[in-house]
């Protein structure tokens, strides 16, 4: 098995735990700017100071990082902070698995931000399954509350922050491997912690200036849900890092494609934890995408 699969399964697994915990910061103190900038907070220090240790232990230096390096790592952590913005926002729209379904537009836009900013395509089999994955979304897009054709059904107020979202986060899983790719030089590991570092930094400096200008009441409100925030932190570099190698070693749009198993972890947190109920056409949905990764295995 190549080492990018096992890899983006523990990204995917790490990142479900870390929404699941951003939304029960969004739904008591936090706003979603507030809940995203926790995100930023309480793992950088974390990523900064491991990061530190293996270059020290390894008796590596930091190598030079040059001005396309830093342009992909600021477009990147841009668009990943009003990405996840948008989902945190989604969260009160939805509910949670629901959520995560529409973000995964993200998987087919990958695809087509991978080909016009890095040149790199997918095979015949690979967008087959890509596109079953979206025709999966589609059914997913369908509320309640909205009749009529299906295009009608894309309109609402979740579905375009699950789009906004899925855009946003394209573009920075595609900018990221541009990133690390700039570090050709270096082993897989150390590109992509020294990535993962620089765009976490630039996040977490950026997002303090901001909140500082416009609403300092949440900068107080992160630091006191810290007792939550700490395993925010900690899920997020451990989600970040498997993201950043998978993203080093394998092109971008196949990792966020088999990625979407975060499907699975996401149902199950809305049962378990937050008690909603998923309805036969979701699940139905979901077993549609299921399917798509399992071709996308199959067709790699």
């Amino acid at each position: 098995m190549s080492l990018w699969i096992p890899v983006t399964l523990a990204a995917a697994l790490f990142q479900t735990v870390r929404f699941m915990l951003q939304k029960s910061l969004s739904t008591v103190r936090l706003s979603p700017a507030g809940a995203t900038f926790a995100r930023f907070a309480y793992s950088a220090p974390f990523i900064l100071t491991g990061l530190g240790a293996y270059l020290w232990f390894s008796g590596r230096a930091l190598p030079a990082l040059s001005g396309t390096f830093w342009l992909f790592a600021v477009i990147g952590g841009t668009a990943q902070i009003l990405a996840t913005i948008c989902v945190v926002a989604l969260f009160k729209q939805r509910n949670f698995a629901v959520g995560i379904t529409f973000k995964k537009t993200e998987v087919i836009q990958t695809a087509i931000v991978g080909f016009l900013v890095l040149g790199e395509g997918v095979s015949a089999g690979g967008m087959v399954a890509i596109l079953l994955g979206l025709l999966a979304v589609l059914v997913l897009s369908r509320t309640p509350d909205v009749t009529g054709a299906w295009w009608r059904h894309l309109t609402g107020p979740a579905s375009l922050l699950g789009l906004a979202s899925g855009v946003l986060f394209a573009i920075s899983s595609v900018t990221y491997r541009g990133a690390s790719l700039e570090l050709a030089e270096t082993e897989p590991v150390l590109r992509a912690a020294i990535t993962l570092a620089a765009v976490v930094g630039f996040q977490l400096l950026s997002m303090a200036i901001y909140l500082a200008w416009r609403d300092r009441d949440q900068l107080r409100a992160v630091w006191q849900t810290r007792g939550t925030g700490v395993f925010v932190g900690l899920t997020s570099m451990g989600g970040s890092f498997c993201w950043f190698l998978a993203f080093t070693l394998q092109n971008a749009a196949y990792v966020k494609a088999l990625g979407q198993v975060e499907l699975v972890f996401s149902l199950l947190a809305s049962i378990l934890f937050f008690r909603e109920t998923i309805t036969a056409r979701e699940i139905s949905g979901m077993a549609l995408l299921g399917l798509s990764i399992l071709a996308l295995v199959l067709a790699i």
